[in-house]
């Protein structure tokens, strides 16, 4: 499994466990064991089969870094030779072994991918062979012929997903490689498509592609991902420059342009026929969002006559917006639903506490139910794999969530208007039904919308709807315990986590109350913060809230509180009698320094809805080196350490953080180390990438291995394949066993002097014995005598010292099943317990034998 792993970030271009699985999925198709199963998948690249593109994309996912979309990439690394060589490739695969023709010259490019291939057969010519060109095409000619001798039914990659073509066996006749197969002498002496039955395995292919593996998700994460989070970007930087005025003349159109021309020029190249409502993007304001809105929506015609200033109720100005993006040609997709107008009043004096309800506020407070509805429906659903019971979970979550925000009069008018599903996506955005077996390994979109709102409070009609969705994709692995019994282990990740789940604009009376709350700054005295002690100086907001993301704004500390000003929320104030701690946590050493503001819950109405949560805990980060940090040393410190500034700061260190505070301690300085210098500009860009989310490394290497099967994985491995403290030292609690290595390959594999080096590496680390059958013994292999050195190894280790390990090097053409069954099957109970087997390792020197014309 040490091929799963990442370096710097990124897979290695070659993945030997990767490359074998995907062989593995392609073999499957042959083992169905119907009549109409072919014998082998004939692939011949090139102008052999006149640059078929079924072919190719077969190539493209077995060497998925060598014949990749992105041939720039790949014309310093074969300049020294035309395409054509590359392309020179004819590759049978059958259920039980491969036969593989190449040249000499692509050859030690295939190599890295099929020499972990199980029974594969090479024809390769050698260099001086190659250089005759009538003799190179006559040894290809007949390497193809043997490859297809003990075939009846062929099966043939004919098209490509991009580009489907209806099957024609007379088409495949009229490949190079075919007509040649009918010459006298070298060829079979008939034509190809009377003596073998051909047959199209395209659409199989196409579901084998579309499985996700560690390589395949890689591609989603580094480019699809990175492509969605653009558009994204693109639709908060255009927002961004509207003002509180110039926001009123928006319309759909222009507000959805960045969504639309994405999705509408990616599907030019697709071939994409699926056109539901459900996979299109679409911007709907206030009151023009109804269900009947979004189901004659069409993303070809958005609206330039709904604007924010007509679509609220009654012709008002709209209070919310629904919106949704979708990749052209991939499976990511997500919809939010976003705010025109602030939920809070800022602090300022002895103000009521009572927050009141608007209708922002009031959406707000739906959007966040529904929110925390689809979250706790991936959840259920990664654990369950159950679509009904994740509707269920969601349902009661969304319900649950209403009664929390003192809202339990809508859950009888919205129990039929809130609709909850889970959709599987191909990597083509193709949707497939979820009891399809190809779904288990593909992105799915869990969503919930809250259509035809119902304004109970006011009486004027319907408010519109709420969207909210997200793509994820989940992992579950077999673990077989030491009883025997199996149990499943789950996990699951948001891809689209990083689009801001709110987001507000200010409107003209939300801009005056900001600018009222920014007068406190001038004001040297008889404020409720106290007298300013620092200038604005950049910084971030954040909270556990599950719709909260790290805002940056600028920060102003006083003598009795601080104030936060923000681009989208306004003015955040909180003053000392608001607050009822302040943890400072500074980790040094380059880190982000965090200040964790406990407040009272009087101060909810006068905080952005998106910054409430449960532990009533602000964060504000201060990034190093910056203004902020140097001047709260300088400034703020000293002041607010004082008994009498009714401020009580703690100054905490790492152990002293609960969970969730070092979690949003992490994502911060994530987010600090991602950019460099800050971004001045909200939203310019998304402010964190879903590469740099913690929980990243972790869902990626529990998906590496169950994306390989469901086939149970022994517990006491998984401290390796799976390494964690936790299981690591489950594992150690065995360190009463001898380990065992056992090395094995062909003669001139240098087994040996694998086996000298490692002796070598280790000499300074811990004792390591290794077992040689005796010189007599020629190259066979006896178990026998196996077994009987490991009793006397194991009598002779009696006493104080810690136990060596053992390197047991495999004789000549040992197969290694049989080393291995010798030591895990000792005739002795007793000895059998003391040994454990660590690894096995086969050395492949691919240049020196079972290979012909070499």
């Amino acid at each position: 499994m040490a091929g799963m792993r990442r370096v710097n970030g990124k897979f290695s271009a070659i993945n030997p466990a990767v490359s074998c699985c995907r062989l593995r999925q392609v073999q499957s198709l042959l083992c169905e064991g119907s009549t109409t199963t072919p014998d082998g998948i004939l692939c011949s690249l090139g102008i052999d089969s006149r640059y078929n593109e079924g072919c190719t994309e077969l190539a493209k996912y077995l060497f998925y870094e060598l014949y990749g979309k992105n041939q720039l990439n790949l014309e310093h690394a074969f300049e020294e030779f035309p395409e054509e060589i590359l392309d020179d490739v004819i590759l049978l695969i059958k259920a039980e072994c491969v036969h593989l023709y190449c040249n000499p010259v692509n050859y030690n490019h295939l190599l890295p991918y099929v020499s972990h291939w199980r029974n594969l057969h090479l024809y390769c010519m050698t260099e001086a062979e190659y250089e005759d060109e009538e003799a190179a095409e006559e040894f290809k000619i007949s390497s193809f012929v043997t490859m297809v001798q003990d075939c009846y039914h062929i099966g043939v990659p004919y098209s490509s997903q991009g580009h489907i073509q209806s099957f024609d066996m007379f088409m495949v006749e009229k490949w190079p490689l075919l007509q040649a197969f009918a010459l006298d002498g070298i060829g079979g002496g008939s034509f190809f498509t009377l003596k073998y039955k051909l047959m199209d395995m395209s659409e199989k292919l196409w579901q084998v592609y579309n499985r996700l593996d560690p390589v395949s998700l890689d591609h989603v994460l580094t480019e699809d991902l990175v492509n969605f989070e653009k558009q994204w970007s693109c639709f908060f930087s255009s927002m961004d420059l509207e003002s509180h005025l110039s926001i009123l003349e928006l319309s759909e159109a222009q507000a959805g342009e960045a969504f639309r021309i994405y999705y509408s020029h990616g599907l030019i190249s697709s071939n994409i026929t699926d056109k539901s409502k459900s996979q299109q993007p679409f911007v709907l304001f206030g009151k023009h969002s109804s269900l009947e809105d979004l189901e004659s929506y069409s993303f070809n015609f958005p609206s330039e006559s709904h604007q924010v200033r007509s679509t609220g109720t009654g012709g008002s100005t709209a209070k919310h917006m629904i919106l949704q993006c979708v990749a052209p040609k991939g499976p990511l997709a997500c919809s939010r639903t976003y705010f025109f107008g602030s939920t809070h009043t800022p602090y300022l004096e002895n103000q009521n506490p009572q927050q009141k309800k608007t209708e922002v506020l009031l959406l707000s407070q739906i959007y966040s139910a529904a929110v925390q509805a689809v979250l706790s429906g991936i959840k259920c659903y990664s654990c369950t794999s159950s679509a009904t019971k994740a509707k269920d979970v969601a349902e009661n979550t969304f319900f649950m969530g209403l009664d929390s925000a003192n809202l339990s009069q809508y859950r009888s008018p919205l129990r039929s208007k809130c609709e909850f599903k889970i959709q599987a996506v191909n990597r083509q955005g193709r949707i497939i039904p979820l009891t399809d077996e190809e779904s288990r390994y593909v992105v799915k979109t869990a969503s919930m919308i809250v259509h035809d709102i119902p304004d109970l409070q006011w009486n004027r009609g319907d408010l519109g709807s709420v969207v909210f969705s997200e793509s994820f994709l989940e992992s579950s692995i077999n673990i077989q315990q030491k009883d025997g019994t199996v149990s499943s282990d789950s996990c699951y990740t948001i891809l689209t986590t990083t689009v801001p789940r709110y987001a507000c604009w200010l409107m003209e009376s939300d801009v005056k109350q900001s600018e009222q709350a920014q007068h406190l700054i001038k004001k040297e005295e008889g404020t409720c913060l106290g007298t300013a002690l620092t200038a604005a100086d950049a910084a971030y907001v954040f909270s556990s809230s599950q719709l909260s993301t790290p805002e940056e704004g600028k920060i102003i500390f006083f003598s009795e509180g601080l104030l936060f000003v923000h681009s989208q929320f306004g003015s955040i104030t909180l003053p000392k009698d608001q607050i009822s701690n302040i943890k400072f946590y500074d980790p040094d050493l380059g880190g982000v320094a965090t200040l964790f503001v406990e407040y009272e819950s009087s101060l909810l109405p006068h905080l952005p809805f998106p910054l409430h949560s449960s532990d009533q805990c602000l964060v504000f980060a201060l990034q190093p080196r910056s203004k902020s940090y140097r001047a709260f040393y300088s400034k703020v410190l000293s002041v607010w350490k004082k008994s009498d500034s009714g401020l009580r700061l703690q100054m905490m260190d790492k152990q002293d953080l609960t969970w969730s505070q070092k979690n949003m301690h992490t994502r911060l300085q994530k987010l600090h180390d991602s950019q460099e210098p800050p971004v001045a500009k909200r939203r310019g860009s998304l402010k964190t990438s879903y590469s740099q989310l913690p929980e990243q490394d972790m869902f990626l290497q529990h998906f590496a291995l169950s994306s390989i099967g469901q086939e149970p994985i022994l517990y006491d491995h998984l401290g390796v394949l799976f390494p964690s403290a936790e299981l690591r030292n489950a594992v150690q609690s065995q360190g009463d066993k001898v380990v065992v290595t056992i090395i094995t390959g062909l003669p001139g594999s240098h087994k040996k002097r694998l086996c000298d080096f490692l002796i070598q590496l280790n000499k300074d680390r811990g004792r390591w014995v290794v077992y040689e059958p005796s010189p007599d013994s020629s190259d066979s292999f006896s178990a026998a005598h196996l077994q009987q050195f490991l009793s006397g190894f194991l009598e002779s280790q009696r006493g104080p010292g810690g136990k060596p390990r053992l390197l047991v090097l495999s004789p000549g053409y040992t197969d290694a099943l049989d080393v291995v069954q010798a030591v895990l099957f000792h005739p002795d109970p007793v000895v059998q317990a003391c040994f454990t087997i660590g690894a096995v390792t086969a050395c492949v020197n691919p240049l020196a034998s079972c290979m012909e014309h070499r």
